[in-house]
């Protein structure tokens, strides 16, 4: 009898945890907004050429961790007229790696023990480099032929006319409370907000690591592998709907890194999860294309989710194709073990030094 209360204490634990690992993740894109309410628009609104367009959406993706958020911001700009179609879709590619930090972040809280950091920065980083693939076959393509937007602009003649279609993201409804709660905590100033999420979600991710770690993780593992992750199909269709519950591919894909990092999950089954929740992380931005009536909008709506089932139909039905971010994601992981700064620099440069030093370049000029 004490071993099970000590099963369902440690139960509740985890879900606690992993309440407010959501709200340190949520808290991180609010400090943005104390900075300064505007600067995802001015971010935004700077579309001049396609690869400041997609230098862009990575450098705004990841200050809010949220592509979700960002894509939404686009609907509504391209239906406001600010911003044109065709900006836009490049966007939105950005969007799709910039989205991926956050995992890589949680990935970084197993630096400590070499074999879980090495299995889950590898399960971060496939996704990155998938994202990555995709923006490096679809990017150019849609700038010689502009497939994507034309495509996309066909299919949003059927959505003519629609609106008021809404969803409520309960997890969003759920943690809200808490983080204005922070925001007023740290008196609305934005850095220290900022400070406090970084720490709480690592906080939460060393708990829910331990807490993980002193179950029977083969228990957890068999559920896992008997329903969510029991083949490629299953896996990813797991990754579309639970993005689509919680509305967010960035929580989607990093509770499942510490999974992968304790051994519970293998790296080439969360593989095709997280292509999943690239997938069900467009309907909101679809939701809120809809809601506008404004046919620009649910064109650049609807390119996201062409963009990403584009990539997943190029690149993952191919074995020795499928197989490359596997392999360069199992290289880094190796490479990371023997430098721990790399996955830092990495972050860094990736997500906000190269983007940062391209907008400076190529919009300052």
């Amino acid at each position: 009898m004490r071993a099970n209360w000590l099963v369902v204490t440690k139960i509740l634990a985890i879900l606690v945890c992993l309440y407010l690992f959501i709200v340190g993740i949520g808290g991180m894109g609010h400090s943005v907004k104390l900075f300064d309410p505007e600067v995802a628009t001015k971010i935004l609104t700077a579309t001049e050429s396609p690869l400041l367009a997609l230098f862009i959406g990575i450098l705004a993706t990841s200050l809010v961790q949220s592509s979700s958020t960002t894509t939404s911001i686009i609907v509504g700009m391209v239906a406001g007229g600010a911003i044109s179609t065709g900006g836009a879709v490049f966007m939105v590619m950005g969007a799709n790696i910039g989205t991926t930090i956050t995992s890589m972040i949680v990935s970084v809280g197993h630096i400590t023990r070499t074999g879980e950091f090495k299995r889950a920065f590898a399960a971060a980083t496939v996704h990155d480099l998938f994202n990555f693939m995709a923006v490096a076959v679809l990017f150019p393509l849609e700038v010689a032929t502009g497939f994507l937007s034309r495509l996309s602009a066909v299919l949003a003649g059927a959505f003519a006319g629609i609106g008021g279609l809404t969803l409520g993201n309960p997890i969003k409804e759920a943690t809200k409370p808490v983080i204005l709660a922070l925001a007023e905590l740290v008196g609305q100033n934005g850095a220290l907000l900022l400070l406090v999420a970084v720490l709480l979600t690592f906080g939460m991710l060393f708990s829910l690591v331990r807490i993980l770690r002193s179950l029977v993780l083969t228990r957890v593992e068999a559920v896992l592998d008997e329903h969510l992750f029991k083949n490629d199909g299953r896996s990813m269709l797991s990754g579309v709907v639970v993005t689509l519950l919680v509305q967010s591919s960035s929580i989607t894909t990093s509770l499942i890194v510490p999974l992968v990092g304790t051994g519970v999950l293998k790296l080439k089954q969360v593989f095709p999860y997280t292509l999943g929740a690239n997938v069900g992380t467009t309907m909101t931005a679809n939701l809120a294309a809809l809601s506008t009536g404004n046919l620009a909008a649910v064109t650049v709506s609807l390119a996201h989710l062409l963009f990403n089932l584009c990539g997943i139909a190029l690149i993952y039905p191919v074995p020795r194709i499928r197989q490359i971010p596997l392999t360069l994601a199992e290289w880094m992981a190796s490479a990371a073990i023997r430098v721990r700064l790399l996955p830092i620099a990495y972050i860094a440069v990736a997500y906000f030094g190269l983007p940062f030093l391209i907008v400076l370049l190529i919009g300052g000029g």
